[in-house]
């Protein structure tokens, strides 16, 4: 029986280095992202806001992200990369009734330019990490097996990362460095 993993992290917007991470072995991620979240250290701080794509969208995490107070834009499912032109021409956005479901409340807020905008940035802070990780460093499986090994190479891997990084700000702040 071949065994799965999850990986996740949570990547600081501004130095793009990993603030945690985390494992599981379940099939999707929607159960992952509160853990993960909630694994940030109080010294880093809890974020105020969550970006996520479509795999961590479900009432449960729109109704926890909020007992938090962390804003969440949770994508409500595939996006097209090309919109058409009945999607450049749709009528104005309106915002949906107040008992609308939590999936087209939380739709009507990644359409609003903040929404678009706090989305986006999604693409410009975990997907960079997860390329690097993938490509640059070449991590694409893991070499041990179970859950509490696995977790410990997935551990290294991001400390990988983050010294990597460390390194590469150190020389954008001073050209001698790294």
């Amino acid at each position: 029986m071949t065994k799965h993993y999850n990986t996740q992290i949570a990547v600081d917007q501004t130095t793009l280095l990993i603030v945690t991470h985390s494992l599981s072995n379940h099939t999707n991620d929607f159960l992952d992202g509160l853990p993960t979240v909630d694994a940030i250290s109080s010294r880093i701080g809890k974020p105020k806001r969550a970006d996520l794509d479509n795999g961590y969208f479900s009432h449960t995490n729109i109704e926890e992200f909020r007992s938090r107070k962390i804003e969440s834009y949770i994508a409500t499912g595939r996006q097209s990369h090309h919109l058409d032109l009945n999607v450049l021409q749709a009528e104005p956005l309106t915002p949906p009734d107040s008992n609308a479901s939590p999936k087209s409340q939380m739709a009507y807020q990644l359409r609003t330019e903040v929404g678009k905008a706090c989305y986006r940035s999604r693409k410009c802070t975990v997907e960079p990490v997860i390329g690097i990780i993938k490509e640059t460093m070449g991590f694409r499986q893991f070499s041990l097996r179970g859950l509490t090994k696995v977790a410990g190479e997935w551990t290294l891997v991001c400390l990988a990362f983050n010294l990597k990084r460390l390194c590469r700000l150190r020389y954008l702040i001073s050209p001698t460095g790294c």
